[in-house]
């Protein structure tokens, strides 16, 4: 019995559920979940179902369901397997660490493919796990030649996506444009406040009484792009800069991992600059 994830979006109408069910049935499918949600806004229908079945033609599936939906609706049919990433650092250790531990111990729910750091800080910690750790300074060249030696070991182990565990280099238009929706972040402050650098330092001297972290998908607007999720922590007059960096670094690790489970069990939906959840 196969396991198999269906993920469907399109312009809302009447009837889509009856149609859908209706097609999963003719094909022998049996639902595991379902999950619907209209923006009525938008006027966009959205739904993610699990369901389990045997031998899916999958083109014909797909044939059958698009005379069912609007004419423009995406569908997408996913396979149960564990998805594969790469994972770019600089020399913060915490995301990485986390990461490193659950792929361990095969509760990410995915493999790690590689890491690649810009500086060796993390090599050692790497290997400790059995993972490729690949060395790309960015020093002495420019960003094309420095991000063309990165696509150079993602490309070939076609990984499904591209994490950002603190790796602090702003990437290119072009480089993005080459993993759209593929590219996981980890932003240490709760966007849109703080953005850019030293946001804990900003965080400080702003007095404020909540720190946070957000997860979200790189776009070409730095850290603009749209969220997956996000985390607050409560910090007081007590908090100098360091305890905020050690109480974000704990927040940064829940919300990146959150972030990563939902993306890997294909509960994410990117619509405009927003993202629909199905937790």
């Amino acid at each position: 019995m196969n396991e198999l994830t269906i993920l469907i979006q399109c312009s809302d109408d009447v009837g889509l559920v009856t149609k859908i069910t209706q097609v999963l049935a003719k094909h022998s499918l049996n639902i595991v979940s379902m999950n619907e949600y209209v923006d009525t806004f938008n006027k966009r229908f959205f739904t993610r179902i699990a369901c389990t079945g045997n031998d899916l033609k999958a083109a014909s599936f797909k044939v059958e369901m698009l005379q069912k939906l609007p004419k423009e609706a995406s569908i997408r049919i996913i396979e149960k397997q564990l998805k594969r990433i790469a994972v770019l650092v600089t020399k913060e250790y915490h995301c990485l660490g986390d990461i490193l531990v659950r792929n361990q111990f095969e509760t990410l729910g995915a493999k790690v493919a590689c890491v690649i750091g810009n500086y060796e800080y993390l090599k050692e910690l790497t290997h400790q796990f059995g993972i490729p750790y690949f060395h790309i300074s960015h020093l002495e060249k420019d960003k094309q030649t420095f991000e063309n030696e990165i696509q150079q070991i993602i490309d070939p182990l076609n990984v499904d996506f591209i994490v950002l565990a603190k790796f602090m280099r702003i990437l290119s238009p072009e480089f993005v444009a080459t993993y759209v929706q593929k590219i996981i972040n980890i932003h240490h402050s709760f966007l849109p406040a703080f953005i850019g650098a030293n946001p804990y330092k900003q965080a400080f001297e702003r007095g404020v009484k909540i720190i946070g972290a957000t997860a979200h998908f790189v776009t070409n607007n730095l850290d603009e792009g749209p969220i997956i999720t996000q985390h607050t922590a409560s910090v007081d007059h007590t908090y100098g800069v360091k305890e905020m960096i050690r109480q974000g670094r704990e927040t940064e690790k829940a919300v990146l991992l959150e972030a990563l489970r939902l993306v890997f069990e294909d509960r994410v939906f990117i619509s405009g600059n927003k993202t629909i959840v199905f937790k």
